[in-house]
């Protein structure tokens, strides 16, 4: 009785263990940057800090920006994971903010296939709204640049057209 339940822990244990995920264009995610351009029209600054969670499975960034609102707190803030949908064979982003505060009572995941060193996210909010994310590295200058367009009916709206710099 004892080597049946050793076996079956021994099976349940390597059964539950995911091999980490490894992709060569996260890891250049991998790090602490500076963000500078345009969102929503203004001039900003945000720190983020990023890295691989949760047994390798997700890439991590925290972003903080470094404008403060009058109670002295980040104007934005958000926590970002970026990891591989096996069902679909692409890149799942779950973005998480203190835009709205819902974001976990109304979820949005974002999908993306690897196009070269360009990531380019959709998240859909309803049939007609979606918005897109897009993560472009540059390997000679090793940056990002992100561009966020709203679409609503069709129709895209620039958002964000920003820079991140490795500190």
């Amino acid at each position: 009785m004892k080597t049946f339940a050793l076996v079956i822990w021994v099976s349940f244990t390597a059964s539950a263990q995911q091999t980490t995920f490894q992709d060569s264009l996260l890891n250049h995610f991998v790090g602490s940057w500076v963000l500078q351009g345009v969102i929503q029209g203004k001039e900003t600054t945000h720190d983020i800090v990023a890295g691989w969670v949760l047994g390798h499975q997700y890439v991590q960034f925290h972003e903080v920006s470094i404008e403060k609102n009058s109670g002295g707190d980040p104007m934005y803030e958000a926590t970002v994971f970026i990891g591989w949908d096996q069902a679909l064979s692409q890149y799942a982003c779950f973005w998480l903010d203190g835009t709205s505060g819902n974001g976990l009572s109304n979820p949005v995941m974002g999908h993306a296939k690897r196009n070269g060193d360009k990531i380019a996210f959709l998240f859909k909010f309803s049939e007609t709204t979606l918005f897109h994310t897009t993560f472009l590295y540059d390997r000679g200058s090793d940056t990002w640049q992100w561009m966020m367009d709203d679409e609503e009916n069709g129709k895209l709206q620039p958002f964000a057209r920003v820079k991140l710099t490795r500190k």
